[in-house]
């Protein structure tokens, strides 16, 4: 469905100079056109999977459970070194690198969650539930959830991590909820919130059998990682009687915190942030499983792609999770031809990643809502948040100053 012209000029007005969705792009150089990101796209879904190589299909259980082996290892030396240097001039390096670690660990249980780390379902949970459990992440309740996250990405209210808000329910927020959402660092440690409460509008637990996250045939699957969640919760307990609560919240509590950070950056930005070409969202019979995987957004981390499995290569991955994750980026190149405008090219990042702040910080302040009507609609801002943001800064900055 096309916006009105009345629906297409709010939306001008509220969404800090994005043209609800629409830009003039230009087409090899020569003249411009214009770009709706929002329209179906002259290809089928069927186009892009011809064009991905066949071997990027193949799983190799011994290559995956490499990965497994690698990452254990390094969290093991990374907590052995830190432990025994036990200094303050060590720590905070350790926490950074032991929660960026915590969030391999997480991809290659996603990616087992997935079917996309061996055509083995058993291995597949075995090393799932050993790898989530680890991390706090009961690994069957976040699994069906991310399933249900792939089947209906990009709409708006089947949508199940980071989908938007409409305007109607975003107004009956409180103001502290409401600035608890779009302020950092609060939205970054979002995940234990979700797994515990889901997303606003949505009720459920992700720990809980009787959920109407899941079906009844999956209870005792439920049952079963929420089970492997609370062995992991009291062996930290345990652990903290035996060495002292310091210890273990240094040596795993403040890393913990670092992977949940990661993880709510990377999969906000998957779905968030790209204004250039702002990221529909759609309703009704506008969408597919095919325009809906096509909102998502690759993101470039530099030498960090290879530290979490390249988890920013993330359209391919969304149309395709099968596809396992050492052959992403091929099968992203492969693809790109077929995609065409709208595939986005990821902004190539410096030594760390801090471009992504940037991107994410705008995000927050712009992308707030979206609209109770209309089949394809974008992001809209709610003005008097930001300016009243502004306006305690601005105020908090004058009383330091007298």
């Amino acid at each position: 469905m096309q916006m009105t012209a009345d629906q297409e000029s709010a939306a001008k007005a509220t969404e800090d100079d994005t043209m609800s969705g629409r830009r003039r792009v230009d087409d090899d150089h020569d003249h411009d056109v214009v770009f709706d990101a929002g329209k179906p796209p002259p290809f089928r879904i069927g186009d892009v999977r011809a064009a991905v190589p066949e071997h990027c299909w193949r799983k190799n259980p011994w290559r995956s459970l490499w990965y497994v082996a690698r990452d254990v290892a390094v969290v093991a030396a990374l907590g052995a070194a830190a432990a025994g240097m036990d200094s303050w001039a060590v720590w905070p390096l350790y926490w950074a690198a032991q929660g960026t670690m915590f969030w391999a660990l997480f991809v290659l249980g996603h990616d087992c969650g997935h079917g996309s780390f061996s055509d083995s379902a058993t291995l597949n949970s075995v090393v799932g539930h050993l790898l989530h459990s680890f991390i706090l992440v009961p690994y069957h309740g976040w699994r069906i959830s991310h399933r249900t996250h792939h089947q209906n990405h990009g709409h708006i209210h089947r949508d199940e991590s980071w989908h938007p808000i409409t305007e109607k329910l975003y107004r009956q927020l409180e103001p502290r909820t409401k600035k608890l959402r779009f302020t950092v660092p609060f939205p970054l440690l979002a995940f234990p919130v979700y797994l515990l409460y889901r997303s606003p509008g949505k009720s459920g637990s992700h720990f809980l059998p009787s959920s109407d996250l899941f079906s009844p045939k999956e209870k005792s699957d439920v049952m079963v990682s929420t089970t492997c969640w609370c062995i992991m919760l009291a062996s930290l307990l345990a652990m903290a009687c035996a060495f002292g609560p310091l210890q273990v919240l240094k040596m795993y509590g403040i890393p913990y915190l670092v992977f949940v950070m990661w993880l709510d950056l990377v999969t906000y930005l998957h779905h968030h942030g790209h204004h250039q070409l702002p990221l529909p969202w759609y309703r009704g019979q506008e969408w597919s499983y095919l325009r809906g995987g096509l909102t998502t957004v690759d993101r470039d981390y530099g030498w960090i792609n290879n530290v979490h499995h390249d988890i920013g290569t993330h359209v391919i991955h969304h149309l395709f999770p099968q596809i396992p994750h050492y052959h992403l980026v091929e099968a992203t190149k492969a693809a790109k031809p077929v995609l065409g405008r709208y595939y986005r090219e990821p902004h190539k990042s410096g030594p760390l990643p801090l471009h992504l702040l940037v991107v994410l910080l705008r995000s927050l302040r712009v992308d707030h809502f979206v609209s109770d009507h209309g089949d394809v609609v974008y992001y809209q801002t709610d003005h008097d948040l930001n300016t009243s943001s502004a306006h305690r800064w601005a105020n908090q900055n004058h009383h330091k100053q007298k």
